[in-house]
């Protein structure tokens, strides 16, 4: 491999394509081909009176992604685009993409993942087909693991539908489709930052979508989620500062629109129900572990919770630290009070975020182990409808965030 740098290569001299399917990727070089030929599949099945594109944004990965990429046999042409050496991160590819995508004066725009196992043909054609009807954005629904995705059905499902009233399941689901309208907005909003350069990016864009007043559907993937999965009391990394940060800030960002905000409505759903799916992969989670974690947490950040969080909530938390694992339960409503505190002394900026944030990942762990618990003998079916009931008790909880985002900075 050489050393000179090529930031596209566009062999075919692509100018315009109406529909763009977009890989984004670090380090895939192992996993690329396969959702490469997948999407090629789609396009050639289910869009072929269309002008079309595969587009790798890569983060100049040194294991080969591109060429991987590039020598996947396709019958659609291929464009890869590279952030600069040294400069990485998926909203930065994204970045890449919103500029590519205008340039290119396409329609719609399909995104997945490069580390997609389960990505059939049909994937394809459920994100894309929605944006050449009367949809703008197009988030996935697909079966997951209970245990698969704790920080969207946690924090970010139940934040962003309290938040902005929109029931969106998956609201950083990775694999997505949006207009290429949405894509100029997108290039041109001013709300940028280091999280969202990085593993902000999806609920970034869901929630620049949700706020743009234009069509938002789901639709029906067929089949689950299979990717790399992870016991989620392992290390977060900076997944979850960035995500959480990004959901924070954008608090800020459209406080006018939260505010006045009372209940959530329905997202429309296209395509038929999923009838018979296959089983997602099981994901194991080592409960111990989880409790350890959070038990730890109080020797580290109990002295900034106090200062953090009401009284009431943190006193709270310590009746939890002092139960038993049989008897552990870390309830619905004083999580939602635990995140709406954490989002207000990110607003008025208390301490340092980042440490703040850092500070949430143990009770986060905690909260976690209280929904293993809780669905432990539930089917995927019955802890999705436990996963409603807490967004509910979010939506209920809103009050008290309305009313302590309002008071005073300095009480």
């Amino acid at each position: 491999m050489s050393d000179f740098f090529e930031s596209e290569i566009n062999t075919e001299g692509i100018k315009n394509a109406e529909m763009v399917v977009c890989i984004p990727s670090y380090n895939e070089a192992d996993s690329i081909r396969y959702p490469t030929g997948q999407a090629d599949k789609g396009l050639a099945k289910y869009f072929r009176d269309i002008t079309s594109v595969i587009i790798n944004c890569d983060n100049n990965s040194p294991d080969g992604t591109k060429e991987a990429f590039l020598n996947t046999p396709t019958k659609a042409p291929k464009i890869y685009i590279s952030t600069p050496p040294g400069t990485k991160g998926k909203g930065n590819n994204f970045r890449n993409l919103f500029q590519k995508v205008v340039d290119l004066n396409a329609k719609a725009v399909v995104v997945v993942d490069a580390d997609l196992k389960s990505i059939t043909p049909e994937w394809i054609k459920h994100l894309g087909e929605p944006l050449l009807s009367d949809f703008s954005y197009v988030a996935p629904l697909y079966v997951r693991h209970k245990y698969d995705g704790t920080i969207t059905n946690g924090i970010a499902y139940p934040m962003t539908r309290a938040l902005y009233g929109r029931r969106v399941r998956q609201p950083i689901g990775g694999d997505f489709g949006f207009s290429g309208d949405l894509a100029a907005v997108y290039l041109n909003t001013k709300i940028w930052d280091s999280s969202i350069a990085n593993f902000g990016i999806d609920i970034w864009m869901t929630t620049l979508a949700i706020n743009q007043q234009i069509h938002i559907c789901q639709s029906f993937m067929g089949r689950p989620k299979i990717h790399r999965t992870k016991d989620p009391g392992e290390d977060l990394g900076p997944m979850f500062r960035q995500v959480i940060g990004t959901i924070f800030s954008m608090m800020t960002d459209f406080k006018e629109v939260w505010t006045k905000i009372k209940y959530s409505r329905p997202t429309a759903i296209y395509g038929f129900g999923l009838g018979e799916v296959e089983s997602p992969p099981n994901v194991e989670v080592d409960t111990n572990n989880l409790l350890k974690k959070f038990h730890d947490g109080f020797e580290q950040y109990s002295s900034l919770w106090k200062k953090l969080l009401l009284d009431d909530v943190y006193k709270k938390t310590i009746e939890i630290k002092n139960m038993n694992k049989n008897e552990f339960n870390f309830p619905t409503d004083l999580w939602a009070r635990v995140l709406f505190d954490m989002a207000i002394a990110y607003h008025k900026n208390t301490v340092d975020r980042a440490l703040m944030i850092d500070s949430l990942v143990p009770l986060y762990f905690g909260r976690t182990l209280s929904f293993v618990k809780k669905t432990r003998r539930m089917s995927i079916k019955q802890a999705e409808e436990a996963i409603e009931e807490d967004c509910m008790t979010f939506e209920l909880t809103k009050p008290y965030l309305i009313k302590r985002w309002n008071e005073k900075v300095d009480t």
